[in-house]
């Protein structure tokens, strides 16, 4: 299925793994690749040795494009910049914040650009600075999110810039075929490969995502302008409480510090912070990067062929 991301990024199907902190290595962004789609490492709140070396790794493990994902917040941000120019990475993904000053060294290194966006002011913005395509994220989507639903973000993005992948609540064919309809030319999708076998999250992550319904998602830091999706746990009820009480910064802050890492690396999906988007509902089997993509692909394909008929 060629389309315009396809051609520009040089992959075989119009699907990105999204870049998810804590989860998206170098073992899944390989399999994603090799599997014919993009494949993203997420930097999080990593250094750059941790960023290099997982680049490295990657490399080792396909001969595909791949990319990565930086959260522009990071404080070692300019030298994740520098580290993918230098081993000259097909694609750099970014978010929270404004990758303009990064552009010229990262088009001199025959990198494209798409920031993740949840307006159509931020994605006209980054396309003036030199963005090749830009990543409609809705508020369907897991971790950090912007309030805006993707069925209704997507196709005004599209009225407005170039190339858009839509992103928040795709894990099937059907969302995949819907994207398209919307005027998309890819889709990212993020929670479905988390529930992966090349994911290198803890099973007890993993199977809380397959056994999730459709109402097991909470979005907590609302009040603190910084709203997080996640499956619901007792982390989360916890966090809603005190939201509600009226907690400070600083009290809900020590709540999920390192909460990420408990239940991705420790399988504490209880007290940890399992992010997970909307479409975790969807998940029904824990399948290879290549079946995932396939089911993917064959569904959205068939959909798509019928048209309006």
């Amino acid at each position: 299925m060629k389309t315009a991301l396809t051609e520009i990024l040089e992959i075989e199907y119009p699907i990105i793994q999204g870049g998810m902190a804590w989860v998206a290595e170098a073992n899944l962004a390989a399999a994603v690749s090799n599997a014919g789609g993009l494949g993203i490492i997420g930097a999080g709140g990593a250094d750059a040795k941790w960023v290099e070396d997982q680049i490295i790794k990657a490399k080792t493990l396909t001969d595909k494009p791949f990319g990565v994902n930086i959260m522009l917040m990071n404080p070692q941000a300019d030298e994740i910049a520098k580290v993918v120019a230098k081993h000259n990475v097909k694609v750099v993904t970014t978010g929270a914040g404004n990758p303009g000053k990064y552009m010229e060294m990262w088009k001199n290194a025959g990198i494209k650009v798409m920031p993740v966006v949840a307006s159509v002011a931020m994605a006209r913005m980054m396309e003036r600075c030199g963005a090749d395509a830009v990543i409609a994220e809705g508020t369907e989507a897991g971790g950090h999110i912007g309030e805006i639903t993707t069925m209704v973000l997507v196709p005004q993005v599209v009225d407005a810039v170039n190339i858009v992948v839509a992103a928040g609540g795709i894990a099937d064919g059907r969302g995949f075929a819907a994207a398209f309809m919307l005027g998309a030319s890819g889709v990212q999708m993020g929670t479905s490969f988390v529930a992966t076998k090349e994911s290198t999250v803890h099973d007890n992550y993993k199977a809380k995502i397959v056994k999730a319904k459709d109402i097991d998602t909470k979005v907590t830091g609302r009040s603190t302008g910084h709203p997080v999706r996640n499956l619901r746990n007792k982390q989360t009820n916890t966090y809603l409480k005190l939201e509600a009480e009226g907690a400070g910064l600083e009290q809900l802050e020590k709540l999920t510090l390192g909460g990420l890492r408990k239940a991705v690396v420790d399988g504490d999906v209880d007290n940890g912070s399992v992010m997970a988007g909307q479409s975790a509902g969807l998940v029904k089997e824990i399948c290879s990067c290549k079946d995932l993509i396939t089911k993917v692909m064959t569904q959205g394909e068939q959909l798509l062929s019928k048209g309006f008929d």
